[in-house]
């Protein structure tokens, strides 16, 4: 008989708002959390309700700005950007590495945030603030050579993030863009992350970081963070619809702009014989059960490996520990070891189950579906935001799973007989952020790899986004703009040399690092 499970000693929802209000009590109040503008903490906009993907309870939902209001947002952070710029490097690197050492200090704190708003287990969750520091003190210690003969852009940087990486993505990047010179503004991900990022934005505002944070629905703000004309570039992460929308309205304004959009991720297996390195790596593909711009929801099997496949992957996804990212046997005991826990919300975790239910009634195979009763949960406690891993052979073509991105634990399989239809089936959607090929002949793989239509393609092994000195970018309709990673990060928010052709996917050209 398995356990009975108990929420681990001080890791409440309550725990953690009371330590926020301890902490930044300039930005939450007894029953929400604050806007930001106008360097001073706001009580304005609508405070949604909000409940945690983890186990459906209550939690601070984000207090959403109409219009006008963020208009004057924006307006505001032209002018702390205006002040920005001049100030001298030396001065922006102590205040960024400030508010590094506060991240740092209150690291713990801002993980178990995001494990009640986003739902990641605690060793993603620390992972995703680690990265966040580590990778802005690498700028804060190279940011000489990078900024050299360039200036701030004209008007602050706009961000427009998914929920999945509150801290190593869009904390990071406003760190960078601040420390580069521009004022910042960051819109709250409706879906969750409001909490940390108010505390991360607070302890960055105390130490004279010009920073914006508001709330709002995408249709309501878009005018004030995307078309406003105070806005020096748009920075978005998220869909592809979204995406698209984001575009139009950047290029018919002729803004500057970063658009990592999603994309179907696909991994090869073609003449391949080393299945134990392919059985070590598929648990780590599904950390934080896909929910990543970088995860890999496709593989593209040739049909006569496809036994060995099996025999690889199957015993692999069994492995899987699924379950509450809090619960555990004692009180005391250590955090559980999960490789995710709930997706996003239950709303979510329902398309997935409708997408695979549709796609076997319409012929897809399933080689695997894993068993909700197997995750480790609290008693009684609500489980609607939790997915079990699915494996699907062939989904039908009428079927999103067979061209989108589930976003979440659900892996389809495609069998090919020749290298035309795998570099085919590993390019069914116009572009991809990552890729990987799993062959034993280097010469295959330098044949085929060019034509694999993603920005990163690995021989064998996963690819991210990557940190520090590594660019990153997105062919077809997975990347807009310029590209980013490394020195194009901040060659993306600053002026160059007249003329300069920044690296990436623009309408009018396309230009690799």
């Amino acid at each position: 008989m398995a356990p009975t499970l108990t929420l681990k000693a001080h890791t409440s929802w309550t725990d953690a708002w009371q330590r926020c209000l301890t902490v930044a009590p300039e930005a939450f109040r007894d029953d929400r959390v604050l806007n930001l503008w106008g360097a001073a903490w706001q009580a304005d906009g609508r405070a949604l309700p909000a409940t945690s993907p983890v186990d459906g309870s209550p939690i601070a939902g984000p207090p959403r700005l109409d219009g006008p209001t963020a208009h004057q947002a924006v307006r505001a952070s032209l002018d702390h950007h205006r002040a920005w710029r001049h100030v001298p490097l030396d001065e922006r690197r102590a205040r960024v590495a400030a508010t590094l050492d506060a991240l740092t200090e209150h690291r713990e704190l801002l993980a178990l945030l995001l494990v009640w708003e986003i739902g990641k287990p605690w060793r993603l969750a620390q992972a995703d603030v680690d990265r966040a520091i580590d990778g802005v003190r690498w700028y804060v210690d190279g940011i000489e050579p990078m900024v050299e003969g360039r200036t701030p852009l004209d008007g602050p940087v706009s961000n427009i993030a998914s929920w999945n990486y509150p801290m190593s993505v869009l904390v990071h990047a406003m760190l960078i863009q601040a420390l580069a010179g521009n004022a910042v503004i960051a819109k709250t991900p409706t879906d969750g992350g409001v909490a940390c990022l108010t505390l991360a934005c607070a302890l960055a505002a105390r130490e004279g970081i010009p920073v914006t944070l508001v709330s709002g629905s995408g249709r309501e703000l878009s005018e004030a963070l995307v078309r406003a004309p105070e806005i020096g570039c748009v920075s978005f992460v998220g869909g592809r619809d979204t995406g698209a929308a984001v575009a139009t309205a950047v290029a018919d304004l002729g803004k500057r702009h970063v658009l990592e959009q999603e994309g179907l991720n696909t991994w090869g297996i073609w003449n391949h014989t080393d299945w134990d390195t392919l059985t070590a790596v598929i648990p780590k593909l599904f950390d934080y059960g896909k929910q990543r711009c970088t995860a890999y929801p496709r593989f593209v099997v040739q049909r006569e490996l496809f036994d060995d496949f099996l025999a690889a992957y199957l015993p692999a996804v069994r492995t899987l520990r699924v379950g509450h990212p809090l619960a555990v046997e004692h009180p005391d005991d250590p955090y559980p070891q999960l490789d995710f826990g709930p997706v996003i919300n239950a709303a979510k975790a329902k398309d997935l189950h409708d997408q695979v239910a549709e796609a076997i009634d319409r012929g897809a195979v399933p080689l695997h579906r894993g068993r909700l009763t197997d995750a480790r949960f609290l008693p009684g406690q609500d489980t609607a935001a939790y997915v079990q891993p699915v494996t699907l052979l062939n989904p039908p073509p009428s079927s999103p799973l067979h061209h989108a991105e589930p976003f979440g634990p659900v892996d389809t399989i495609v069998l090919v007989d020749t290298e035309a239809e795998l570099l085919a089936a590993m390019n069914a959607s116009n572009g991809a952020l990552v890729a990987t090929l799993s062959t034993d002949d280097e010469a295959t793989y330098d044949r085929l790899a060019p034509q694999i239509r993603a920005f990163k393609v690995g021989h064998g092994k996963p690819r991210s986004r990557g940190d520090r000195d590594e660019l990153f970018g997105g062919f077809g309709a997975s990347w807009r703009g310029a590209f980013v990673g490394g020195e194009l990060l901040i060659r993306a928010v600053t002026r160059g040399p007249a003329g300069e052709r920044l690296p990436g996917n623009f309408p009018e050209y396309h230009l690799m690092p």
